[in-house]
């Protein structure tokens, strides 16, 4: 254990190292190459920053206007034949949209019925097996200003799809149900 400590802790301070000396070597000026970098990721940030207020405020609406928890009952029944709880309902249905509002979720679910519960189990698998897809769409795409996203919203949602049903399929697998 401490063999790996030690090599997660000079990794990266060797790997700036490398590349420092390698940018010398090649007479790429480092310094400035790393300051203009800097400069092109505040511009993205701020390029970012309507796609993810626009993103925000869709949430909010959402989960206020009651849709969650009517698109949540109208899942439910299915959920429950496949033995899902219900109360996994809300974060299958957030987190492909905000990882921010999957992850308050997941903590709820996690101090409501405990992490080594069944639901908080689940919870904490979902959280790392699926991504935010619609996040990722809306505020990267948006902000590099591709506008043709069909295809790649069918592949994250796919891939968010495979990723509940294994998420699922493990832990039934590895903690048993209820």
């Amino acid at each position: 254990m401490e063999l790996i400590s030690l090599i997660s802790l000079t990794f990266i301070p060797l790997l700036i190292g490398f590349i420092l000396l390698y940018g010398t070597f090649k007479q790429v000026p480092t310094y400035e190459s790393f300051v203009e970098g800097g400069k092109e990721g505040i511009k993205i940030a701020v390029s970012i920053i309507p796609f993810l207020v626009g993103m925000l405020v869709a949430i909010s609406i959402f989960r206020a206007s009651g849709a969650l928890d009517a698109l949540m009952n109208w899942i439910r029944p299915l959920t429950k034949a496949m033995g899902v709880p219900a109360e996994i309902v809300p974060l299958l249905i957030i987190r492909p949209i905000s990882g921010t509002a999957a992850l308050g979720m997941t903590s709820d679910l996690i101090a409501i019925y405990g992490p080594d519960s069944f639901i908080g189990r689940l919870a904490s698998v979902l959280q790392g097996s699926t991504d935010t897809t619609f996040y990722v769409l809306t505020v990267y795409f948006g902000a590099v200003g591709i506008k043709k996203m069909g295809d790649a919203l069918k592949v994250g949602l796919l891939a968010d799809v495979v990723g509940i049903v294994a998420a699922i399929a493990v832990v039934a697998l590895v903690f048993g149900t209820k």
